[in-house]
């Protein structure tokens, strides 16, 4: 969760588990700091609306469990996502390919598009590299294989 969570609290002597606290997210703990968040685009709209909060207000409004708070959040963003349908359509705008409001597109200061373009003959190589950088010499695995065995 990236912006807080209500915890049934059973460690209080007596609260026979009627009470809750707030356990701080990725967005709170981050406050003056960085949040890196994996696979944006897979995320709930509630957590969209609310790191949209975040990034324009800089502050988190909670009401879970009967609590009502506001949290900082006064940290930089760095979200990776996939384009809608796992590849890129250069046709279409970066937000039409993210499927994300230009609202919240709008609260990043900068957007950069990587984009793997397949070439079967520079992957086999760069697949190739890495393995033979993984392979220990004298390991048995050291040797050529042949291209039938694989």
């Amino acid at each position: 969760v990236q912006t807080c969570a209500a915890v049934r609290d059973t460690s209080s002597s007596g609260s026979k588990g009627n009470e809750f606290s707030l356990e701080a997210g990725a967005l709170a703990l981050a406050d003056r700091g960085v949040c890196c968040i994996d696979e944006f685009g897979c995320m709930s709209k509630e957590d969209r609306s609310s790191i949209h909060e975040a990034m324009e207000q800089q502050t988190i409004s909670v009401a879970k469990a009967g609590i009502i708070a506001k949290l900082n959040a006064r940290a930089t963003v760095v979200a990776v996502m996939n384009p809608h349908g796992g590849i890129y359509d250069d046709t279409q705008s970066v937000q039409q390919n993210s499927r994300l409001g230009s609202a919240l597109l709008s609260r990043f200061d900068l957007i950069f598009k990587m984009i793997d373009q397949s070439q079967a003959e520079r992957d086999k190589n760069i697949a190739r590299f890495l393995l033979q950088q993984s392979i220990i010499p004298g390991s048995g695995y050291d040797r050529p294989m042949e291209i039938r065995r694989l």
